[in-house]
């Protein structure tokens, strides 16, 4: 399941002034749709507060302990009427949580006469948020901050706001194995762990020898068969032995293990060479199995790359990948190749995968110890690039796009797609100027929003996109919603 569940804690902000009948109406719509996105919805009720909505200090403080109780993801607050900012600043403070927070207010019934039963949210939301910024809280705007809850506006607001709860808390909570040290050759993948843990990313290590030993002890029964007959049901290996096919089943459990027993949430694994020339096979099948079913797998121990491809995939909901900027194409400066040896998705895949060999490490390793790679086009369709990282002294930066893969005569080896991305070429300098590695993280969705909002807004990263190279985030949406 790679969608999780996310609880919202709502706030329908009220003023005694108004009418509680109105107010109360916002308040049960703006529920009904949150519910209907698939939120799990923690809102005071009227035995809590009068009609259910947060107005006193005795009902901020009853509200904010609920939220801290449940512990909810993320926080709505609807200016259900001018609504009171104290109110809304006091419960989010008195839940002492550090979530993301969504702020809107509801429309008037119609154009103002003077029988009409005002709201006024208009002007209370500025109240509102006047009062979250000095209590320093950062908060979220919709791109049409006065509506009322059932517009198609606002839906599409509150779900793209739970993705940012699903990034926010997944990254603030993270645990990712590392499995073996990155390959020397490669500083690209250096990171500082010490520099992660504030953000709250823990990096649980294990030696490649003691996964290279535990497969070597396993025995091959039932459960290795169930593997290999399951690898088989979905890639080609008629160019594998069934000794490999083995050695790489048995690689999955053991990893499984690890996953399960850590409680991992992504993994970065040293790929070449010691694990060809210690156990005989390439790692890539694995690790796009694991892709698939909601565990990322970054190349060559990244674990930066692991909470790029953690990132998208809380975002989207579904599978990520890691891959080189491999080529730009020659005849078209918008079209690049996204390609890496055979670790991506296999549901990614236009026809049936093939297992084959990694040529390049062949050529030291020789082939019988470097089959494994999955090797595919991609389907076509929109797909979100990502990439985290740190400078040198450990402060965090990413970069986002989206682009399209399409279809293209021009072939390679491996796995990869042709994605056309507009201003690539600006992008380009921009990823060599500020320091942004080889290695991109990408899925099939269009969550640039999600990550820009989450980032920037939440998780106190620069935030570099195509339109925007000062690397501040602002809250002026960078991508076409």
């Amino acid at each position: 399941m790679l969608e999780k569940k996310v609880k919202i804690g709502f706030i329908p902000a009220n003023r005694g002034f108004f009418s509680d009948v109105l107010a109360a109406e916002m308040r049960d719509q703006t529920v009904k749709v949150l519910k209907d996105i698939g939120a799990t919805v923690v809102v005071p009720s009227t035995r809590d507060t009068k009609v259910g909505c947060v107005e006193s200090l005795e009902e901020a403080l009853k509200v904010g302990r609920m939220f801290r109780d449940q512990q909810v993801d993320g926080i709505v607050v609807s200016a259900v009427n001018f609504g009171d900012e104290q109110g809304v600043a006091l419960t989010i403070k008195e839940s002492g949580l550090k979530v993301p927070v969504l702020i809107f207010g509801c429309q008037e019934e119609e154009a103002l006469k003077l029988s009409t039963q005002r709201r006024d949210s208009f002007c209370g939301l500025l109240s509102i948020g006047e009062a979250l910024r000095q209590m320093q809280m950062p908060y979220s705007v919709p791109e049409v901050p006065i509506c009322y809850p059932k517009d198609a506006s606002f839906r599409g607001t509150a779900q793209r706001f739970l993705a940012v709860c699903r990034v926010v808390g997944g990254i603030r909570n993270a645990r990712y194995g590392q499995i073996g040290a990155r390959p020397d050759a490669f500083w690209t993948c250096r990171f500082s762990e010490k520099a992660l843990q504030p953000l709250g990313v823990t990096v649980v290590t294990l030696d490649l020898s003691e996964v290279i030993g535990a497969v070597g002890r396993m025995k091959t029964d039932a459960a290795v068969r169930r593997v290999v007959a399951d690898i088989k049901g979905m890639i080609d290996c008629s160019a594998v032995s069934d000794d490999i096919l083995t050695k790489i089943a048995k690689f999955e459990i053991v990893l499984k293990n690890f996953v399960a027993d850590r409680k991992l949430d992504a993994l970065a694994i040293q790929c070449w060479t010691s694990i060809q020339a210690n156990l005989g096979i390439c790692s890539c099948t694995t690790m796009s199995r694991f892709d698939d079913r909601g565990t990322p797998c970054a190349c060559e121990a990244d674990i930066m790359g692991a909470l790029s491809m953690h990132a998208l995939q809380l975002a989207s909901a579904s599978p990520s990948c890691l891959a080189d900027w491999n080529n730009l194409h020659n005849d078209d400066s918008e079209l690049v190749n996204c390609w890496h040896c055979g670790v991506f998705p296999t549901s990614w895949a236009k026809a049936k995968p093939k297992m084959g060999c990694q040529e390049i490490i062949a050529g030291t390793t020789g082939r019988e110890n470097a089959m494994g790679v999955v090797e595919f086009v991609m389907k076509d369709g929109p797909v979100t690039l990502c990439r985290a990282t740190q400078d040198n002294s450990g402060g965090l930066k990413v970069m986002l796009a989206q682009g399209r893969v399409e279809p293209n005569k021009a072939k390679t080896f491996g796995a990869y797609g042709w994605v056309r991305i507009p201003g690539i070429g600006k992008l380009y300098k921009d990823v060599l100027l500020r320091h942004f590695p080889h290695h991109v993280a990408m899925s099939r969705s269009t969550v640039g929003n999600v990550l820009w909002e989450a980032f920037g807004n939440y998780l106190g990263f620069q935030v570099f996109t195509t339109g925007n190279t000062c690397g501040h985030w602002s809250p002026d949406l960078p991508f076409k919603v």
